[in-house]
């Protein structure tokens, strides 16, 4: 268990969910996110920033991402995210990026497995598609053929692009793909998660930023509605920090394996670490 979440956990701790920049346009990408979401970030985006943060509190591996706006980036940052894992052999597991309006998705996942990335991420919201759509089902199939992970944001009550009436569409249109539902499977909408998505699909979550947004029980709820065994942490850096996340997740009412499981071995298991 954490024996204090101002002192360095007993446990390891993978953390699942990471946003990295390179220098020269972390600031900018910050700056994006802080006004997307309407929040204060005080974190900067950087590989030694996420390293430095982590270290304090046993973080032993990162999985890192970032997400193409415009098809034209995709190139550029799955090279930066390769880069990056390259530069810390052992401490990073790499995503990278796609878009459904690439004129050329199965090259770019050609370059991006050349590039030795992992798995796949995408951000309906920021990238401006919907779940439910042709194109983005088209990219899951390609994604799954290949036999790729995908990690994509879910959920925002401002939006539709991502909620669980679009991630149920998506889900069933994908059999075999395997997905990781960030955001515990629809930030903010959990209720509908509840009833669409939770325990009927074959799926994994990660819990970033949604347990300081939520009541305990009602993570607990949708924790169990999944399996904890099906529950990935994470800190969504650099919206937020290490201690603070762990703060919140020492609210939970979790048994000892249940907290094990999610902030260490699930991930573990998941990214072939172990």
């Amino acid at each position: 268990m954490i024996a204090s979440v101002y002192n360095k956990p007993v446990m390891k701790i993978i953390n699942a969910h990471c946003h990295i920049y390179p220098k020269t346009i972390a600031e900018r990408a910050v700056s994006g996110i802080a006004g997307f979401y309407g929040i204060e970030l005080k974190l900067n985006g950087t590989t030694d920033d996420l390293i430095s943060d982590g270290s304090a509190y046993n973080v032993v591996h990162y999985l890192v991402h970032s997400v193409a706006t415009k098809p034209s980036q995709v190139k550029s940052i799955n090279e930066f995210i390769s880069s990056e894992v390259e530069a810390h052999p052992g401490l990073f597991t790499g995503y990278g990026t796609l878009h459904p309006d690439s004129e050329d998705i199965e090259g770019d996942l050609d370059h991006l497995l050349e590039l030795g990335l992992k798995g796949v991420k995408i951000h309906p919201d920021c990238q401006g598609f919907s779940l439910a759509e042709d194109k983005a089902i088209r990219l899951g199939q390609i994604v799954r053929d290949r036999g790729l992970p995908l990690l994509t944001h879910c959920g925002d009550y401002r939006f539709d692009y991502s909620n669980p009436e679009q991630f149920e569409v998506f889900l069933k249109a994908l059999p075999g793909l395997t997905v990781i539902g960030a955001h515990l499977g629809g930030w903010s909408v959990w209720d509908d998660v509840l009833k669409r998505i939770a325990g009927k699909y074959d799926i994994f979550v990660d819990s970033c930023s949604s347990f300081r947004f939520m009541e305990p029980s009602k993570a607990e709820e949708v924790i169990r509605a999944f399996g904890s065994d099906r529950v990935l942490w994470g800190t969504d850096y650099p919206a937020w920090d290490h201690k603070s996340e762990l703060e919140y997740t020492s609210r939970l009412d979790l048994t000892d394996n249940e907290r094990e499981q999610i902030l260490y071995k699930n991930a573990a298991k998941f990214l072939g670490l172990e």
